[in-house]
């Protein structure tokens, strides 16, 4: 019998480690919409029909973070909130954010219901004095990767501040019992008529792709008596941005909210009773794609009546191993490496990237940058004949996360700029540095590229860690391989690199905790031209998640001794490796 490598899922008594002693950690950035029947809503406002008592629900709660953590409300790694102005709320006048969602889906619509209690609704001209929803869906009826953003605001902002075109007029911008107004994709540019100053009416495309009913208790613009609050019922045609959750498979709606509470801006003269804020659950913006966003489930055999949601697994699982850790010298010779699970990035290859997991095909992408050799804007970006091409090969092993690169390049270069490096940036999440302003926790840029000498050169967050001696970084160029960075050499094969990182540095607890990471993975590749020099061309091409800051890192699940790559004996032919580095959703 012969003895090899291979990965293998151990189970009963081939398991040679005691179950796990840690929690998985559920998912705090996706939730299951259920179906309901036809007729089951009345977009009124009101939520009293019953099926929004069997809607699965969230809680977004102002200042419940990391640091104050409060299970079933912060929504790492993306949430947050923000001050914008005044004073904390914590007079008997005001409140901060405690709204609770609740989602259902009927036929291709997605049902949002919101009840959020508030002491001071309304809001003024000024953006960031209202309150009101702030939220963006991607759009999945577009061309390209990643999916692009759409912004819905649905609010009592009645824009007028100096930033403005076609200001609205004061006489509705304060306006008590004022109703809150859309704006975004599904709305008219400017909201108000620049003539008149009036509110420009919706179209009948716009509202049947999204509209939304606000019953008050209390009332709006006005501090004279304290409110109480409003619920909001809304719907979102979700055929019109690509998705059908009508299809046996369902769907995956990528969605997020931010939450905007002014209280008593309507007193006068103001008082320390003023506070402006914004919380928010996975990404704090409606137009640009930061930090997550939430996953919205829906299928149509999850209803109302089908008892307990499925489970939703992680996006990406990286497996444990029993074998001996390699040397970090830059190459993939050690044993480990030859069994190791792997995925690929390769620019163009749009078949790869939608065969990614979980929303990984849709967030996963590619970019080439203007370099300042090209010619400059509007004249089209050079051909790419050769853009990124690389395996990456993921492990962990006691509190270490493994990474391996096998980089296919015929122009290995070496510079400085980002633009132009050869190399990787490995996102990774911190499990417990938060930003000092948004107070979501923060991303790390584990970069690196090739060096003048065919090493490598560690990178932004990357230095300190190898500097405190948490991380190694090692590359070696394969045979045949020269840095030519002139752009003379156009025969070269590649090079392979060697990452390790201690996730306590990062954050994690000895042993790991929940084993949960949010992770992503940047290929930088450039290809310089001696002659014309402004063919020379760069490419990005990422799995999940382009940089530290953005949408959308992969909700990773370090997998615990039972899915293992160990050493075994074996006469046939290994199983399939995928299954951890593929989502079970």
């Amino acid at each position: 019998m012969n003895k090899r490598l291979t990965a293998v899922w151990l189970m009963g008594a081939v398991l040679a480690t005691a179950a796990p002693a840690w929690a998985q950690l559920p998912r705090t950035d996706a939730i299951w919409a259920r179906t309901v029947p036809p007729g089951s809503i009345t977009l009124d406002g009101n939520l009293t029909e019953p099926v929004w008592a069997q809607a699965e629900s969230w809680r977004v709660h102002y200042r419940y973070d990391v640091a104050n953590p409060v299970t079933g409300t912060q929504g790492i790694p993306g949430s947050g909130w923000k001050d914008e102005g005044g004073f904390p709320p914590t007079q008997s006048t005001n409140d901060s954010t405690n709204a609770m969602l609740k989602f259902l889906v009927m036929g291709n619509k997605l049902y949002l219901g919101a009840t959020v209690p508030d002491k001071s609704i309304g809001g003024g001209g000024g953006f960031n004095y209202f309150d009101g929803f702030l939220m963006a869906v991607k759009d999945h009826s577009l061309p390209g990767f990643p999916k692009p953003v759409a912004e819905y605001l649905y609010s009592w902002w009645y824009p007028r501040d100096a930033q403005t075109v076609c200001p609205c007029a004061q006489a509705i911008d304060s306006a008590v019992s004022n109703p809150p107004i859309f704006k975004g994709r599904w709305a008219p540019d400017p909201v108000c008529d620049c003539a008149t100053g009036q509110v420009v009416p919706r179209t009948g495309a716009q509202i049947a792709a999204w509209d939304a009913r606000t019953v008050v208790n209390g009332t709006t613009n006005s501090d004279a008596a304290v409110d109480v609050g409003y619920t909001v019922e809304m719907v979102f045609d979700l055929g019109v941005m690509g998705y059908d959750v009508t299809k046996a498979a369902g769907d995956t709606i990528e969605w997020n909210i931010s939450i905007y509470d002014t209280d008593n801006w309507w007193k006068s003269p103001l008082g320390f009773d003023l506070s402006r804020n914004r919380t928010w659950w996975a990404c704090p913006w409606g137009n640009i794609a930061e930090q997550d966003e939430v996953r919205i489930y829906a299928r149509p055999n999850v209803t109302n009546v089908s008892g307990a949601v499925p489970a939703i697994d992680p996006d990406f699982r990286i497996p444990v191993t029993t074998l001996a850790a390699p040397t970090i010298d830059g190459s993939l010779a050690d044993a480990v490496w030859s069994v190791a699970p792997s995925l690929d990035l390769r620019w163009n290859d749009d078949a790869l990237r939608g065969a990614y997991p979980s929303v990984g095909k849709y967030r996963s992408g590619q970019f080439q940058p203007r370099l300042a050799v090209d010619d400059p804007a509007p004249n089209p970006l050079p051909f790419v004949a050769n853009g990124g091409d690389a395996t990456v090969k993921y492990f962990w092993k006691g509190d270490f996360l493994y990474l391996g690169f096998d980089v296919r390049d015929t122009r290995v270069q070496s510079n400085a700029t980002e633009d132009e490096w050869d190399g990787f940036t490995v996102s990774i999440t911190s499990r417990s540095e938060e930003d000092m302003v948004d107070h979501n926790l923060a991303g790390k840029g584990l970069s690196f590229h090739v060096s003048s000498a065919g090493g490598a050169v560690p990178i932004k967050d990357l230095v300190p860690l190898v500097n405190g001696g948490t991380a190694q970084v090692a590359l070696q160029l394969k045979p045949g391989t020269t840095v030519d960075s002139t752009g003379t050499t156009s025969s070269d094969v590649g090079y392979t690199a060697e990452l390790k990182v201690d996730l306590k540095a990062l954050g994690y607890p000895a042993g790991l905790g929940d084993h949960t990471m949010f992770f992503g993975i940047d290929l930088h590749d450039h290809d310089r031209f001696s002659n014309p020099l402004s063919d020379s061309y760069s490419t990005r091409t990422w799995f999940f998640r382009e940089r530290e800051e953005q949408c959308c890192p992969a909700w990773t699940l370090l997998d615990p001794p039972r899915w293992a790559i160990r050493r075994i004996p074996s006469t046939s032919p290994p199983p399939s490796s995928s299954r951890s580095g593929a989502s079970r959703t």
